[in-house]
This record gives C-alpha cells, structure tokens and sequence, in this order.
C-alpha cells in the first residue's frame, strides 16, 4: 500500500504537467485574446485606442510572443508560487483565488456531507426494503433528482423561500455581513444562508449515488456469504451493515475522483444563478473574456484536485475492500 501511494505520488508532476498543456491550449483555442476583446468593449462604449497603445499593451501582458513561450513563462511563473497577474481585475490570480477560497471549500464541504449523509441511507432502506412504498418514492425523487437541472432546482428553491419564508436566498451572506470582517456574527450568517446552495447542489450527487448504492446493495444481499452470515444468526441490521453495505460502498468512493473538483467549482450557472461569491463565476467570467492566466490558474487547481480526488479514492477503495491488493 505504501509503495503504491509513493508511486501515485511520483507520477503527480508528469500528470500536472499534461493537464498544465492540456488547459492552456485549450483556453487559447478561441480567436482573439484578453486585449481583442477589451479593445472590442471600448468600441461598443464609443472609446477607441491607437494603434501604438494596443501594441505597448500586447508587449507588456506578452500576447505578442508565440504560444509555446507564452506557456513557459506562464509554466515558470507558477513553479516560483506566481500564478499571473488577472487582465480583467488588474489584481494578482492569487489574491483573487484566495479571496474566494474559504467560501468555496465552505460550500463544498457542507454539500459532501449532505450527499453522502443523505444518499447511503436512503440507498440502504430502498435495497433492504425492495419495492416498497418508501422504495418507490425514493425511486421517484431521485429519477426527478437526476433528470432536473440544478439551475432550475435553484430557481424553484430561491422562489419557494422568498414567498412563503420571505427570505432572500441569493449570496452567502446578508447585506450587513458582506464586506464584515470575519466573527462568529458572520459565521452564523453563513450557515443561515448556506443550506440553500448545499441541497441544490446536493440534490443530484444525492440521487445518482442512492441509485448506486441501491443497485450494488441488492445485488450483495443475494450472495451466498449473506445468507450463511443469517444462518449464524446475526442481525439483519448488523449483519447488513457488517458485510454487504462494506463492499457495496465501493462504488461511491471511486467517484471521489471526479466529484471533488466538481463540487469545488461549485456548479458554475448554479453559483451564477445564486450570485455565490465562490471560484465558479470567477472562472466563467475570465473565460468570457479570455483572462488566460486567471482561468488557465483556476483549471489547473481543478485538475490538480481530480488527480489527488483519485488518489484518495483508491486509498480509501484498498482500506475499505482488503480483496484489493493494488501493489500487485
């Protein structure tokens, strides 16, 4: 097991430095740059600029250079801690990532929770009380869970509070509590306003794992070890949370991988929709106007987040499964 993390470990600056290519061509993909569009919003306003201050400020962000020395420097800037300068705020990437980081985390860590805390029980009860009725409204909701768009799920949410609670649901944080230093004030303003990003974005992680965890229960309950363990006479319940939910669980963790970095976006157009001050519009809006190096930093965090995601999904597969045997 030790070998296989130091491996995986080895192997995460050659992962870093292909997604790190990957991501910077890909936000260069689009015609034009940062400055085409800023001297495009200028000529929309009735403002225009000479030609010799367009070319001074394509030679001081470096958009005169070819791509692939554009990317090294970029490269070199990050491995000395400096993520870049934003075109578009005219503020260090890092502060700006910073700024919203806390809020980001916040809200993800609060929504795995609600996932995983809301999902496996409900995926539990539905396998060990197959074709119930309680089944088959769980059946129901999470088929509704699946099929409807989060945005749409917060666009209902947001309406529902507002005319039967009155509550303004939009942001994290009350008028008073925006710009306020951190307290405990601030703090408990952020859990009053908190719930309601954390159930929408919850609500799809919640109904594709308690499918999961229903499909792969049910067909645990049915092998034969299942009943042998009945016949010494255990409990149902202690010895359906003894053997078969350990092995159904598998599933779920192996999908650490791709929903870390999911949830640390925290849903783009749901954020937007929410006016969330979390990294998700930031990132939507320096790809708008082509902000290469704050969108080209915030992509290469989400990446790095999916590799250590599957990192931690396979320790947890090996820790959880002892069938697993990954140094082989």
């Amino acid at each position: 097991m030790l070998a296989y993390t130091i491996k995986r470990l080895l192997l995460l600056p050659l992962l870093l430095f292909i997604f790190s290519v990957f991501a910077f061509f890909v936000i260069q993909a689009p015609p034009g740059d940062f400055l085409t569009s800023y001297i495009a919003e200028l000529a929309a306003s009735g403002s225009s600029m000479d030609q010799a201050q367009i070319e001074a400020l394509r030679q001081m962000y470096g958009l005169d250079q070819p791509m692939a020395v554009q990317y090294l420097k970029w490269v070199g800037r990050i491995l000395r801690g400096d993520l870049g300068v934003s075109l578009d705020w005219q503020r260090p990437n890092l502060q700006l990532i910073q700024d919203r980081l806390m809020l980001t985390v916040s809200v993800a860590f609060f929504t795995l929770i609600f996932t995983w805390a809301v999902a496996i029980p409900i995926g539990i009860y539905s396998a060990t009380h197959q074709y119930s009725w309680l089944d088959y409204f769980f059946t129901v909701f999470n088929y509704m869970g699946v099929a409807t768009p989060t945005f749409m799920t917060a666009l209902i949410l947001m309406w529902l509070a507002f005319k039967y609670f009155g509550v303004s649901v939009t942001g994290l944080f009350s008028p008073e509590y925006v710009d306020a230093p951190w307290s405990w004030g601030r703090v408990l303003d952020l859990l009053k306003h908190i719930w309601l990003p954390v159930v929408i974005l919850g609500m799809d992680g919640t109904a594709r794992l308690a499918r999961i965890m229903r499909a792969n229960l049910l067909d645990e309950l049915h092998k034969p070890y299942v009943e042998m363990a009945r016949a010494k006479g255990l409990s149902e319940w202690q010895l359906v949370l003894r053997y078969p939910v350990r092995l159904a669980i598998n599933p779920l963790v192996s999908t650490i991988g791709w929903y870390l970095p999911q949830l640390f976006s925290g849903s783009v157009i749901v954020a937007t929709v929410l006016n969330l001050p979390t990294i998700g519009p930031m990132l939507l809006r320096s790809l708008t106007n082509q902000d290469m190096f704050l969108a080209g930093a915030i992509v290469l965090i989400y990446c790095f987040l999916a590799i250590i995601g599957t990192l931690i999904s396979d320790i947890l597969l090996a820790w959880i499964d002892p069938r697993i045997r990954m140094e082989e």
